[in-house]
């Protein structure tokens, strides 16, 4: 069951609440990881993943002790990114295993968990099955590694037509499969990336140029990038800035 001591040093509240909704869905994972890795919280579909039949079998342990070593490794190392970073993930394809320890495709986010000061000291996650193994939808990976490339390079002049060709995918058919898997088209995944970015850059550094957030970020056009960060945060970035030095985002 839950890891109560854990879960108070996480400052969390209600979690076995949340819990307790999560153990009623059958296709979405719940998680909760300190800083080391362990499980602290999960939901039943997640012990079926980990191929145990009770909770008390997985908390407590990591992804290396409960997966295959190249997918923990990879689930390690993304949440390494997470909480180092303080930056969430969304909407991560990646494959996962299935109740019955078949490799499928799933749809995975995670959050940091900070404490009363704001230092992360965990994380989140959930992990939605797309129910479509990987031996029969083998263009899932082409996918993935496509949008895995646009995360990577967001700041750089990404041809999304190269990408689909180096994939061995017609563009329309990238087009289709990122609608039908992430609900939006590569080019908005592209903009999301430089804008989460740009949000990132000015948090950190307040007082930075606008010019020079916009180039970090793969904008040649500044006022180009100044329209679409207002119309993603609701904001300008030069507003957004003094947002931040008066301590208000």
């Amino acid at each position: 069951m839950i890891d109560t001591a854990g879960l108070a040093d996480l400052g969390t509240v209600g979690i076995g609440t949340v819990e307790t909704m999560f153990d009623g869905l059958n296709d979405i994972a719940f998680f909760i990881k300190d800083t080391e890795g362990r499980y602290l919280s999960i939901n039943r579909t997640m012990v079926r993943r980990c191929g145990a039949r009770h909770k008390h079998e997985v908390i407590g342990k990591t992804a290396l002790e409960l997966f295959p070593r190249a997918l923990a490794e990879s689930y390690f190392a993304q949440d390494r990114k997470v909480m180092d970073s303080g930056a969430p993930i969304d909407k991560h394809l990646e494959l996962h295993i299935y109740p019955g320890r078949s490799r499928g495709w799933c749809i995975t986010r995670k959050m940091p968990l900070r404490d009363q000061d704001g230092t992360v000291i965990g994380l989140i996650g959930t992990s939605r099955d797309l129910g479509l193994p990987d031996d029969l939808h083998p263009a899932y990976r082409q996918i993935a590694q496509i949008a895995q490339h646009i995360r990577d390079h967001y700041q750089d002049n990404v041809c999304l037509q190269a990408l689909a060709a180096q994939a061995g995918l017609s563009l329309s058919r990238v087009e289709r499969l990122f609608q039908k898997v992430f609900h939006h088209s590569p080019r908005q995944m592209l903009l999301q990336c430089r804008l989460s970015a740009a949000r990132e850059i000015i948090a950190g550094n307040p007082g930075i140029r606008i010019a020079q957030v916009a180039y970090e970020c793969g904008y040649t056009d500044h006022s180009a990038f100044s329209r679409q960060f207002k119309a993603y945060v609701g904001m300008s970035p030069t507003d957004y800035g003094r947002q931040v030095e008066r301590g208000v985002m």
